[in-house]
């Protein structure tokens, strides 16, 4: 059983879906949870929610797409509790639409939100698991981030960028024993997922060989491992939770 008693851990996006799954599942390992997102009542319920199963959890706002608020959050998780042992970068939007008639603005903003907010985020973070020699760094990537999408050019863009980042910090922050890897989920019953119609859920099933979606919780027990001593010697890894719906 994964133990992080003593663990000082932040997830971004942690009002709902995989994000919130997360906290929940950390918390449970035992660790002490950062809850960070926008919406700040959604936060305080899932905090409550911890606190209820015996957990400890607190509520910070980030906005992931704002550099300050990003620097601003790093610093009052750190302020708060002394240390930052892991990172879990899950905070995510999606912008769809054919590239031949996709906005600039929405391009930009899914990359900025998805891979520059979690760079930003990591970057914040680093100088103090480097000064503790420890730390772990998991990324939400995307299945679409390996085999591309229709209509989502920009969040495949950005999901493939944070599989680039993962292997490119995990080379970099090896020798401080700080790991960095990513998983990559792939057709997860979340609020993200749930604007889906009957025929778009069907589409996906279709290319699931377990054929069934994944749910958030199935996501968080991934997360967890890399989190923990037991994954002390993978980095720079995509951990696949997609049913077979990619085999790469």
């Amino acid at each position: 059983m994964v133990n992080l008693a003593g663990r000082v851990v932040l997830v971004t996006g942690a009002s709902q879906g995989i994000g919130r799954a997360c906290a929940l599942e950390l918390a449970k390992a035992g660790a002490r949870v950062a809850l960070a997102a926008r919406n700040e009542g959604k936060l305080a319920e899932v905090a409550a929610e911890i606190a209820d199963a015996g957990g400890a959890a607190d509520p910070f706002p980030l906005d992931i797409g704002n550099e300050e608020s990003i620097k601003a959050c790093a610093r009052s998780v750190v302020a708060r509790y002394g240390k930052l042992d892991i990172l879990v970068n899950n905070a995510g939007i999606t912008r769809d639409g054919l590239s031949m008639r996709m906005r600039r603005s929405d391009w930009d903003d899914v990359l900025n939100t998805n891979l520059t907010g979690a760079f930003l985020l990591t970057q914040a973070v680093i100088p103090c698991m480097l000064k503790a020699r420890w730390g772990r760094i998991v990324n939400i990537t995307s299945v679409v981030g390996e085999t591309g999408q229709a209509g989502q050019a920009n969040y495949a863009a950005s999901k493939a960028g944070l599989i680039g980042l993962t292997k490119s910090l995990a080379r970099e922050l090896a020798s401080r024993t700080i790991t960095v890897n990513a998983v990559a989920p792939g057709y997860i019953e979340t609020p993200m997922t749930a604007v889906l119609d009957d025929k778009q859920r069907e589409a996906m099933l279709a290319n699931v060989p377990l054929a069934r979606p994944g749910t958030d919780a199935d996501v968080a027990h991934a997360v967890a491992f890399l989190a923990s001593e037991e994954a002390a010697y993978i980095t720079g890894h995509v951990l696949d939770v997609n049913g077979g719906m990619y085999m790469g």
